[in-house]
């Protein structure tokens, strides 16, 4: 599963990681988060070791979500060294998002 990350373990999770990090913005009012959902959890299966991935509930995270200036959900950010290196909004196929990931690896 996914890690939960939250405004507490944001900066030890994804600003201190030496592994390239995707995180999903999400809410469970969101539509099109539960369909992305799956598509998270399978790549947090396939690049386990290689990179972090992880899920930001803004409802229970304002700050981090404030932070990024996350206005539609899903987004996912993409983390290389602390920084955010690319971004997607809105539903993806997992193969879009892989290729984001590799790019970071």
């Amino acid at each position: 599963m996914a890690l939960t990350i939250t405004d507490a373990n944001f900066e030890e999770l994804v600003k201190n990681s030496d592994k390239p990090v995707l995180i999903d913005f999400w809410a469970e009012w969101c539509g099109p988060c539960k369909m992305i959902g799956p598509v998270v959890e399978e790549l947090h299966n396939e690049y386990e070791g290689k990179a972090v991935i992880g899920k930001v509930n803004v409802d229970e995270n304002p700050n981090i979500s404030m932070e990024f200036g996350i206005r539609s959900i899903p987004t996912l950010l993409f983390f290389k060294g602390g920084s955010i290196v690319d971004r997607h909004v809105g539903v993806a196929p997992k193969d879009v998002l892989a290729k984001k990931l590799d790019a970071q690896l």
